[in-house]
């Protein structure tokens, strides 16, 4: 029995009834409006995208795993534009998803952090060779989970300064409600900005110190070794117990390994700042809501003697499901 969607589909020009109308050069299904007239393909989950779904899942999986655009191409079997197209569009879907399910979430123990990254080229060529350029250098992802239900709350993609701390704290005010502790690192502009969002919020700050090498040479990678921790209250009353950030910084391990635009040392680097966003929206929709996490589990399922692993968004109450990426696909196309 055919669906109703493949009977009649609503028209998008005057939202009338339509009827099937023939189908076009590839085959797909064409409709007429019964009050206007004028016709239009059904809505497909790759908008004007002709990729086949398979093969569109099949792409975006190998991304998601970690695969560079290129090794996607030879695999999938797919055009080099195609790939950044159909990334581009579903990241760009899985932004907008991501904004309009998780808004006002009860929380407990939130933790924030940035990751580094840079688009086209690192921030000390750019001002040596291109200080005009305002579209490339260093990149930063500030990000922010809940501590129980390890759920992707809020992120943005920007530079470390005041202005972006500042639009990052207010995604977070959007996405969480009530009263709940705040853990960041020791970066500055966190001071003011995340009690000028969330002025409820009980707020501290885990302040690291690092040694130096006794050759007086910077590390190239990553910072010194840590030598002393100081955890300083900044609004509210925070259990100073619980001032962590570890379970963000292990996240972040999780966005470098499956993030080819994140692995150092090889040329998988984004070369525009809109692709670079797009990638990290599609993977954080995929963690939140596909990817099973090995610490959450359903206490309700048991298989044998183990406990079913649950995703983020099962954990917040956001799924009552795994999601497939096929489904992640379809659930993020447009109303």
């Amino acid at each position: 029995m055919e669906s109703p969607i493949a009977t009649s589909v609503a028209c998008p020009s005057c939202k009338a009834t339509s009827r099937k109308f023939g189908t076009n050069r590839c085959g797909s299904q064409r409709f007429q409006c019964l009050a206007c007239k004028k016709t239009f393909s059904a809505p497909t989950p790759l908008g004007h995208m002709r990729l086949p779904l398979d093969v569109a899942v099949l792409a975006l999986q190998l991304i998601i795993e970690g695969n560079s655009l290129r090794s996607t191409t030879r695999i999938a079997r797919v055009n080099l534009r195609t790939a950044i197209d159909l990334l581009v569009l579903v990241g760009e879907r899985c932004e907008a998803m991501l904004e309009g399910r998780i808004r006002g979430l009860p929380v407990v123990d939130v933790q924030c952090d940035e990751i580094w990254s840079f688009v086209g080229m690192k921030e000390k060529t750019r001002l040596r060779k291109h200080p005009e350029l305002v579209d490339a250098g260093d990149c930063y992802c500030f990000t922010a989970i809940e501590r129980e239900t390890k759920l992707m709350l809020a992120w943005h993609v920007g530079i470390r300064t005041p202005e972006d701390t500042a639009c990052f704290a207010d995604k977070l005010a959007v996405a969480t409600s009530g009263r709940f502790q705040i853990s960041t690192d020791g970066f500055t502009p966190y001071a003011q900005a995340i009690p000028a969002a969330i002025p409820t919020a009980d707020f501290a700050q885990l302040v690291k110190s690092f040694a130096t090498k006794s050759d007086g040479r910077e590390s190239k990678y990553s910072p010194g070794e840590v030598t002393g921790t100081v955890k300083v209250p900044r609004n509210g009353s925070p259990d100073m117990a619980k001032v962590c950030t570890s379970h963000v910084e292990r996240h972040n391990l999780f966005i470098r390994m499956g993030n080819r635009r994140m692995t150092r040392l090889t040329n998988g680097f984004s070369k525009k700042w809109a692709n670079h966003a797009a990638a990290f929206a599609l993977q954080f929709a995929y963690y939140n809501f596909c990817r099973l996490h090995e610490t959450l589990t359903d206490a309700t399922k048991v298989e044998g003697k183990a406990k079913v692993k649950t995703t983020p968004a099962m954990a917040a109450g956001l799924a009552d499901h795994p999601w497939t990426l096929e489904e992640l696909v379809r659930n993020t196309m447009p109303a």
